[in-house]
């Protein structure tokens, strides 16, 4: 993910990642840190970035925003169910990746106070054959 995205998309909007490898993680860095966007695996193990990305929108009064990536398109109604804000394909193509994590952040940023700009890539460990 972070390659298809790259450290700057689009001139003016640089990225900063933290990387969480399990959910516990993630929480504490969205609890210590202006966390902006997570990105998660949808076909991540032992737990899918799709029950993560509800998980986190149910238990946070303000969760960050969220992107899942699923491996096929009839796995939109999963994305649907979590309630993520985005959804991209795998495999990842750099442009709208990009574009999409772009839009997503200056949307957030026009609804909110200016904040540290990082996203959160949550590693998404062994993946499904």
């Amino acid at each position: 993910m972070r390659s298809a995205i790259g450290e700057e998309p689009v001139e003016g909007v640089a990225i900063e990642y933290a990387v969480a490898g399990e959910y516990d993680e993630a929480v504490a860095l969205i609890d210590k840190y202006e966390i902006d966007l997570v990105l998660l695996d949808g076909e991540a193990q032992p737990a899918g970035g799709l029950g993560i990305a509800r998980q986190l929108r149910d238990e946070f009064d303000e969760p960050p925003l969220l992107a899942v990536v699923v491996a096929r398109d009839a796995d939109r109604w999963l994305a649907a169910w979590s309630r993520a804000d985005a959804v991209l394909k795998h495999p990842l193509n750099p442009v709208t990746t990009g574009q999409t994590v772009v839009d997503l952040l200056v949307s957030r940023a026009e609804r909110t106070a200016p904040a540290q700009r990082a996203a959160l890539y949550l590693y998404p460990g062994r993946r499904n054959a």
